[in-house]
């Protein structure tokens, strides 16, 4: 392989093009394999068509199609025979013109114009001018706001109107007093995010308890999100404590590896699960001069033997 001619095949090599005068890329990378058997002078490359076929993953005909096309463009020449294989010539002399990169960072220039064109237009559709705003409240009061404010308020019976707009923030309330910063912004938040605000800030304390009785301490960020999530659910702070006391009893003295981290516990609701029936430690008769029986797990590893094979 000759990294000369690799470099002219990939970088210096003129764009070969089709007849519409698109880039001819199927030429191009045919071009490609033969430079990698081409001589640092371009000559003496003789590949096969079947090892350019298994280098580029193109079936015979589209090679032989590529090449053919390729000596059309004058990038290679047939300079002979080898072993019954066509020997070819890159035309190294040929280099591509500086054109073929401005053009191409032309193209980009004009693709990211034409994107933050339609950014700028997408978010010019989502914005509302405040200048001339007609506001119709529920008790049928007609408001009309603009540069000098004039206030025609006319009673009749209630009625809905087709098109309802809820004052700006800055706007004055006519015949009314200036609402305060505090009113404002409790006036403009919706009823849900009054409600949804202090909701995922409550029972973080009873969070700690749970985060204490849990048996696998891992990544707690993660675990105070899915607490939180749990209590919108409608899950009891209580609840999730208790059954996270029952979880970490029931993984004692089990491999820590399948114990769940928190925060997947909560998010698959897992404090709702019922919990594994817990069996008592097996019992044994006593060994020896012992008449109380004794369990397991307070046996020596000799005594424990002996009780087996008892």
């Amino acid at each position: 392989m000759s990294t000369e001619a690799v470099a002219w095949a990939m970088d210096q090599a003129p764009m070969p093009r089709t007849e519409k005068g698109k880039a001819d890329t199927t030429a191009r990378h045919v071009l490609q394999a033969l430079a990698e058997h081409a001589s640092p002078s371009g000559t003496d490359a003789h590949p096969s068509v079947l090892r350019i076929q298994y280098r580029t993953g193109y079936d015979r005909t589209t090679v032989q199609r590529a090449l053919r096309r390729l000596e059309r463009a004058g990038l290679i020449a047939k300079d002979g025979m080898v072993e019954s294989r066509i020997r070819y010539k890159l035309a190294m002399e040929l280099r591509r013109p500086a054109t073929d990169w401005s053009d191409l960072e032309r193209e980009e220039d004009d693709f990211r114009a034409a994107a933050a064109e339609r950014k700028r237009r997408s978010r010019s559709k989502g914005v509302t001018h405040a200048e001339s705003v007609t506001v119709t409240h529920g008790n049928a009061v007609t408001v009309t706001h603009t540069e000098s404010v004039t206030a025609d308020v006319t009673d009749a019976t209630p009625s809905r109107h087709a098109l309802k707009v809820r004052p700006s923030r800055t706007e004055r309330r006519p015949n009314h007093q200036q609402p305060s910063d505090n009113q404002l912004h409790k006036d403009s938040s919706s009823p849900a995010a009054q409600t949804d605000e202090p909701k995922g800030e409550l029972h973080l304390e009873a969070f700690g308890a749970f985060w204490t009785v849990y048996p696998k301490k891992r990544a707690r960020e993660e675990a105070k999100k899915a607490w939180i999530a749990a209590i919108k659910r409608g899950a009891e702070p209580k609840h999730i404590v208790n059954a996270a006391q029952a979880y970490a009893r029931e993984r004692f003295s089990q491999d820590p590896k399948y114990t769940k981290f928190p925060a997947t516990w909560l998010n698959k609701g897992c404090y709702d699960d019922e919990p594994d029936p817990q069996p008592g430690p097996p019992r044994l008769r006593a060994v020896g001069p012992r008449t109380a029986p004794r369990d397991l797990n307070h046996m020596t590893d000799e005594e424990k033997q002996r009780a087996l094979n008892f």
